[in-house]
């Protein structure tokens, strides 16, 4: 290992961590509500879980480059890297939210609504608590994909531990590859063993 690396290492990693924590929790800021609303709203449904599908179909490298000539969220940079992350991360969450809420019996609903419930205290009392394993097994998809995502941000100068994949492949370098490939994996697999257990957690509630 080559002097400094190790620094390099540690400050790339808390780099590509800033993306991933900012982008997935806008996703999740953004898209469990509108889950909610189009578990709600049956005929604007198919328009968001479209659009959401259709940004997971882009290939990552594709879309990043797509919105770099949009005016004001385009431009080379964490801007730019953070929306299209955001835009990865959307669907499990906005399709599992929406599953949740739509996979809650309507025997219990009308029995809240018997209970003179109103409609916010049955999302919040009846709904979301019986919903949140599956809405967790979505953001926990997603941030495990914004982890592996974000290593693309580097190709746009979003920074992260791409860095070292983009120039170990540029330079033949397999030590580079590594050096950015091993910390992204370990970070994925530690992202995706908390929040499975947070899921399980939530599944035992």
């Amino acid at each position: 290992m080559r002097p400094g690396l190790a620094h390099d290492i540690l400050v790339l990693s808390a780099d590509h961590l800033f993306l991933v924590a900012v982008s997935a929790s806008a996703a999740v800021a953004i898209g469990v509500p509108l889950g909610i609303w189009s578990a709600r709203h049956p005929r604007p449904r198919k328009w968001t879980l479209g659009f959401a599908s259709v940004m997971q179909t882009v290939p990552s490298l594709a879309l990043f480059g797509f919105l770099i000539p949009v005016p004001w969220i385009g431009g080379i940079g964490k801007r730019t890297a953070i929306v299209a992350l955001i835009l990865y991360a959307l669907l499990p969450i906005l399709r599992n939210t929406v599953a949740g809420i739509l996979g809650v019996d309507a025997a219990v609903r009308e029995s809240a609504v018997a209970m003179g419930m109103t409609e916010g205290q049955i999302l919040w009392q009846v709904e979301l608590p019986l919903a949140a394993r599956t809405i967790m097994a979505g953001i926990r998809v997603a941030v495990v994909v914004t982890v592996g995502s974000a290593t693309i941000a580097a190709a746009i100068g979003g920074g992260g531990l791409g860095e070292f994949i983009f120039r170990g492949i540029a330079t033949v370098d397999t030590t580079q590859i590594l050096a950015g490939a091993i910390p992204a994996a370990v970070m994925a697999l530690l992202v995706d063993g908390g929040l499975g257990w947070v899921e399980k957690r939530l599944a035992r509630s």
